[in-house]
């Protein structure tokens, strides 16, 4: 019974945790909407110190596009990069922290990828949830 209470416990401070950065991450959607910005994709993981995620994305040569993320508290720094279909980096936020916004405008159509990486962590031994959305006008 003590392990049963112990884990929903935990489950309900992981999904509190989570609820957190999705409402950061949400309150940038709706702050870009002001400014023409629609939401492409929302989505949320948990990650360790270091650990990090990659996402697949058909970016279009017309649109200009934002890779919005937020952290938890647990969270100190992410850092979000994107690549082509080569595998070559062509666009990472410059900010040491962990809320942070790349603007890209595609040269051509085409597959990218985008990496969200837990930099760090204010405990290494704790996991911490990161939101990230990709936006476009």
């Amino acid at each position: 019974m003590r392990f049963l209470l112990t884990s929903l416990l935990m489950s309900s401070l992981a999904f509190a945790d989570a609820k957190r950065a999705e409402e950061s991450l949400r309150t940038k959607i709706f702050d870009g909407y002001a400014q023409g910005w629609s939401v492409r994709t929302a989505t949320s993981v948990e990650l360790g110190d270091g650990e990090h995620r990659v996402y697949l994305l058909t970016l279009y040569v017309d649109n200009e596009y934002r890779v919005l993320a937020a952290g938890d508290d647990a969270v100190n720094n992410i850092d979000v990069v994107l690549y082509d279909a080569e595998g070559q980096q062509v666009a990472a936020d410059s900010t040491s922290d962990r809320d942070p916004v790349l603007t890209y405008k595609p040269a051509k159509s085409g597959s990218y990828y985008v990496a969200v990486h837990a930099s760090k962590l204010n405990d290494p031994k704790v996991k911490g949830w990161v939101a990230t959305a990709v936006t476009y006008r």
